[in-house]
């Protein structure tokens, strides 16, 4: 049965059109991944699925009396006004129908108490009857449990309960906006970048709580991770159109992939094909004979027969770069001894030790609050710890990135930002960086007040790569970056030659970078060697117990680190070969150019010497087409990492 139901749908703000005939459907139980770079069309998408914004042409269709409901991305949990002010009492206020119908109940109740009259007593209590019943039949009694389920799973214990919501932090009432969405459980749900402000632990519970969802779900989301575990099929939103494919994301890269290169292929075929009847038609009309005009106009009849094939639009572009290291640091980058951090009547962690080596790349794992973004400040000097201490090792420089991009001057322009930073730069190398960033044309002298979340996180990378490191603190880096944009820096980061420790939640990208960990919590302060995998399987017990900073790194962990250090070495290789391809390919055009000029001269009229230039053209035409196979054999390598 078919759940909801687009039909060639558009919707522009002004003379730009944001999507254009957008049709699909989805079927009862479908939960639908919709992916696509910043800026191309998603969360207004949803708002056109929820009713909050009307498309200007096409129709939206959904099953009847089906309920909607939506998370807006950051959603700051609209407060239902008369409700009360608690964290459950504005969760109790999702469920208005039974409130009021607990109240008529309640109402009811009363007036039976005394009364007397028989036929009112017959009027009340038919009326009674089908108020409980309805009440049954909405959840009423058990919609209470439930919010409280909801509200626990999601990190909020029976401590929060009573606390106002005004109180809450931006990021907890998107999580409890979040809860009271799950707990009315809509026929079709809406949820832009749910996984944002979650821990592992929360995201793994969401996860599972969603695939295991009856109704139809769509999910906007850049956690590929996530996308996997929980989606059954994938709306690609690109160009201002979409796509759908019938399954998660992983497999719908690979689709996508396959299906361009079949595109272009058919495209490329017909073009040749079109060029040899064209060719042929030019020879016919230079004979110009009768039966060479009717040949001629015979192959033009053919190719007007054709049904072309579109020339696939160009993929949006994403960012790309390298970041460079300021020089070796030594073998021992950084100790931090006997650590703690606490504060009047709470402990966030204690006895935290480890020592970091040079190419590690360190990731901290816990929830939220148990200390991280703290722990991260106080390695940047930022703030100081209750006890121990941070020694740094031998020509460490250091280079951070801020969860949430606090160190952009909101007054500043997009150049103005990163030129106060290296006032050394001249203009062009400054914009040329931006570009790098997806910063071109007014984008430069946009404020940095106005930009959305990705578009600050990629100026702090910018700002970042542009300073010489061989250590990266990196707090929360993949927050707000699209997944194009995620795997550049993971790319990146897999390069560069120095030292990395890292807060995230984004799992795929821990997963790609991470040889080792260190955990805050409850039950103390631990450290792990190895990739995600083998540190997940540690975690549940299924892998030993050696988990303490004396411990060497198992097999499986060394040998993991070893294929992603030979991993990083061959993008790097194929990093500075592409930089340097360029330059051959421009002296090898000129070169071309500099003999078809001395063919049209007096040299090519000699024909010993016209017949050298001819042979030193084809040697440099074929050498041309092997470095243009080549670069693109790069980037279609470095675009896969």
């Amino acid at each position: 049965m078919a759940s909801i139901a687009v039909n060639g749908i558009s919707f522009g703000v002004g003379v730009d059109t944001i999507l254009q005939n957008v049709t699909f459907s989805l079927e009862e139980g479908d939960r639908l991944g919709v992916v696509g770079v910043n800026g191309s069309g998603k969360s207004t998408l949803l708002k056109l699925l929820s009713g909050e914004l009307e498309p200007d042409t096409g129709d939206i269709y959904t099953a009847k009396n089906s309920t909607v409901g939506i998370l807006h991305q950051d959603d700051t949990f609209n407060i239902e006004e008369g409700a009360g002010e608690s964290v459950l009492e504005q969760m109790y206020a999702a469920f208005p129908e039974l409130l009021r119908l607990e109240m008529r109940i309640g109402e009811l109740e009363e007036a039976l108490k005394g009364e007397t009259d028989t036929d009112r007593i017959s009027s009340l209590t038919g009326e009674l009857e089908s108020a409980n019943r309805r009440y049954a039949e909405g959840g009423g009694l058990y919609f209470r449990s439930r919010c409280r389920s909801m509200l626990n799973s999601l990190g909020f214990d029976e401590s929060y309960h009573g606390l106002p919501i005004t109180g809450m932090s931006g990021g907890q009432r998107t999580r409890i906006a979040l809860a009271r969405l799950l707990a009315r459980e809509p026929d079709v749900m809406l949820l832009d970048e749910p996984t944002n402000h979650l821990d592992t632990e929360t995201l793994e519970w969401l996860e599972e709580h969603l695939a295991s969802y009856k109704k139809t779900v769509i999910v906007v989301s850049h956690d590929r991770y996530f996308l996997d575990r929980v989606t059954t099929k994938t709306l690609d939103v690109e160009n201002r159109t979409v796509k759908l494919y019938a399954c998660p994301y992983s497999r719908y890269v690979d689709e996508k992939k396959r299906d361009r290169e079949i595109a272009e292929k058919k495209y490329e075929l017909q073009q040749r094909e079109i060029a040899r009847l064209e060719a042929f038609i030019e020879n016919q009309r230079k004979w110009n004979r009768e039966r060479n005009i009717i040949a001629a106009e015979s192959r033009e009849k053919a190719i007007a027969r054709m049904e072309k094939v579109e020339r696939p639009a160009d993929e949006p572009k994403s960012i790309r770069f390298s970041i460079d290291s300021s020089g070796e640091s030594g073998n021992d980058v950084l100790e931090v001894k006997d650590l703690a951090v606490r504060f009047p009547g709470r402990e966030l962690f204690s006895d935290l030790n480890f020592l970091l080596k040079k190419g590690d790349r360190l990731f901290i794992m816990g929830k939220n609050g148990c200390g991280k973004s703290t722990l991260i400040r106080i390695l940047m000097g930022a703030a100081t710890a209750s006890a121990g201490e941070v020694e740094y090792g031998y020509n460490v420089t250091v280079g951070y990135y801020a969860q949430e991009n606090q160190s952009l001057d909101p007054e500043n322009t997009v150049l103005e930002e990163l030129w106060s930073a290296y006032p050394g730069l001249t203009q062009t190398e400054i914009r040329n960086t931006l570009a790098l960033f997806m910063f071109r044309g007014d984008d430069i002298e946009k404020k940095v007040s106005v930009l959305s979340g990705g578009e600050r996180a990629r100026l702090t990378i910018a700002k970042l790569i542009l300073s010489k490191m061989n250590l990266l603190i990196l707090d929360e880096p993949t927050n707000h970056l699209d997944i194009g944009s995620r795997e550049a820096l993971e790319n990146a980061l897999l390069a560069f030659p120095g030292t990395v420790i890292a807060v995230s939640h984004d799992r795929y990208f821990v997963k790609r970078l991470a040889t080792r960990f260190v955990t805050l919590s409850d039950a103390g302060c631990h450290s792990y060697f190895g990739s995600y995998d083998s540190f997940k399987k540690e975690l549940e017990g299924r892998s030993g117990t050696q988990s303490v900073e004396t411990a060497q790194p198992a097999s499986s962990g060394k040998d993991e680190y070893l294929k992603r250090k030979a991993e990083a070495a061959r993008i790097r290789k194929a990093q500075r070969r592409l930089e340097t391809i360029g330059a051959d390919m421009e002296r090898l055009e000129l070169e071309i150019v500099r003999i078809d000029d001395a063919l049209s001269g007096p040299e090519g009229s000699d024909y010993k010497r016209a017949a050298e230039l001819s042979d030193e053209k084809c040697i440099a035409e074929d050498r041309l087409m092997q470095l243009y196979e080549e670069e693109e054999e790069l980037r279609e390598f470095l675009g896969d990492i």
